[in-house]
């Protein structure tokens, strides 16, 4: 029998409430999603940077402190990506449970991989962020040269390119960068999360 069967979850003193009450806010988690050179990271950092200006803590997850650790282990063939999806909404359970604000920037392309993210964390701690930017527009932009890659055959398994990218139906808040400042989007986005962090709203 597996030692895993004996494991009894330790009911510890101190909870999420208490940790949301002692940050003066509850605790998140913001998913933002699309295409490469979409603009994900630019606004979570930005909207980061709001958010810790009035207090809040926070962190970023993206791929930057996840692939290069945790998830160095992963390719990114679509079980690899469902796995290194599956490790962050994880992380992410556990810091919202510490009483973060977490900010996720990942191209997470598979609806269903998002919708586990949400079941993970529970629909309440949960805002999707549709960063909804062309593929013409991202592959301008390349900011990391992938595109260029893939286009000649270099990469493998590109979002957008060689593997598919399932836009969300119904996500909390749509950005288009294409037509929308940097500041309008983070007010879009404040508009949304302040309400959801409120302690009054518990």
């Amino acid at each position: 029998m597996s030692l895993s069967t004996h494991i009894t979850k330790h009911r510890f003193k101190i909870s999420k409430k208490d940790r949301n009450r002692l940050n003066s806010h509850k605790s998140l988690l913001i998913w933002f999603t699309g295409l490469s050179g979409s603009g994900k990271s630019t606004l979570a950092d930005t909207l980061e940077k709001e958010l810790m200006d009035s207090e809040i803590r926070t962190y970023i997850l993206d791929g930057d402190n996840v692939r290069t650790g945790l998830n160095k282990d992963l390719g990114f063939s679509p079980e690899h990506r469902t796995e290194n999806i599956r490790r962050i909404a994880e992380i992410a359970k556990l810091m919202t449970d510490a009483g973060l604000v977490v900010l996720s920037a990942f191209v997470s392309p598979y609806r269903e991989d998002r919708a586990s993210v949400k079941r993970i964390i529970g629909e309440q701690n949960f805002i999707e962020v549709f960063v909804d930017t062309s593929l013409e527009e991202c592959e301008k932009r390349d900011v990391k040269g992938l595109y260029k890659k893939a286009r000649k055959g270099e990469i493998t398994n590109m979002t957008g390119i060689g593997a598919p990218y399932e836009a969300p139906e119904n996500a909390d808040v749509v950005i288009k960068t294409e037509e929308t400042s940097i500041d309008d989007a983070v007010r879009q986005l404040l508009a949304v999360v302040l309400p959801k962090i409120e302690l009054k709203n518990e």
